[in-house]
């Protein structure tokens, strides 16, 4: 067996962000639906509306998380509110309702929408307990983790450096397996694992110490943009790019709120005697 090192980095002490209230977004959408002989025109065209709103809240929350990546980039060890932001429409006018030319039972609405952000209820989700072995530490000092989920669920393990980089802790090349039951205590890395967490500060903070912090995320589905290949070690994403923290961000937004769940430890690593 070999052993396998996590470095957990430091992350800034840095005020929760905080959602304001969002304008409201108007655009211009189409939807599409397919009849039958059975189905009255109208019915036909309710449902096709119904398409169309759902592909303008759809685009409106997908801007507003791109729009709010940059800020967010590096706060993935907050607590995702962005992700859960949700979509209400306030206004809905019909432009256009047409039935193809060529192929009658194909009806088509053309709507202008006006959609509120709306920030989502964190208590909806899966609820996650976890706590350190210790919460002050000496660098060089092994930690360790549990962890606990109200239900049945894929947990991913994060630890996020102060220049944005993200290591994945959980799932690794040593633990694919990353399931969890619902009210089970779980200890990470295990008891028959090599797997250690080290304390370990970054040159800058060598005389001062660092507050840091491991972000715990739980899906009710395995997540492939969480699950991603290893061959070795463990996964590092590099901090230059926002491209974890967005994608992760859009993933998770576009899952029902009641299937996902997150939270975060703060502990503190002193400098050695």
């Amino acid at each position: 067996m070999f052993v396998l090192q996590a470095l957990l980095l430091m992350v800034l002490m840095a005020p929760k962000p905080l959602i304001a209230a969002e304008k409201p977004v108007t655009i211009e959408v189409t939807g599409e639906a397919v009849g039958s002989d059975l189905e009255a025109p109208r019915e036909v065209f309710e449902r096709a509306k119904a398409d169309a709103q759902r592909t303008a809240i759809e685009q409106v929350i997908g801007t507003f998380i791109r729009s709010h990546t940059v800020v967010s980039n590096g706060e993935l060890a907050e607590d995702l509110i962005h992700a859960r932001v949700r979509g209400r429409i306030e206004q809905m006018v019909v432009l256009t309702q047409e039935r193809d030319k060529n192929d009658p039972q194909h009806y088509r609405v053309r709507l202008r929408v006006t959609v509120v952000p709306v920030p989502g209820d964190k208590s909806e989700g899966i609820a996650i307990r976890a706590a350190l072995s210790r919460t002050t530490l000496r660098e060089g000092d092994d930690v360790r983790l549990q962890y606990q989920v109200s239900s049945d669920s894929h947990v991913y393990i994060f630890v996020i450096g102060p220049d944005n980089s993200v290591t994945q802790l959980l799932p690794n090349a040593g633990m694919s397996q990353n399931m969890a039951q619902a009210n089970r205590l779980i200890h990470f890395p295990p008891d028959s694992s090599a797997i250690r967490l080290t304390a370990q500060l970054l040159p800058e903070s060598r005389h001062t110490g660092a507050s840091e912090r491991i972000k715990i995320i739980a899906t009710k589905k395995e997540e492939p943009l969480l699950h991603g290949g290893f061959k070795e070690g463990f996964k590092v994403y590099d901090g230059k790019s926002t491209g974890l923290v967005s994608d992760l961000m859009r993933r998770l937004a576009q899952l029902d709120p009641a299937d996902w769940g997150e939270t975060t430890l703060q502990y503190r690593i002193l400098p050695q005697k």
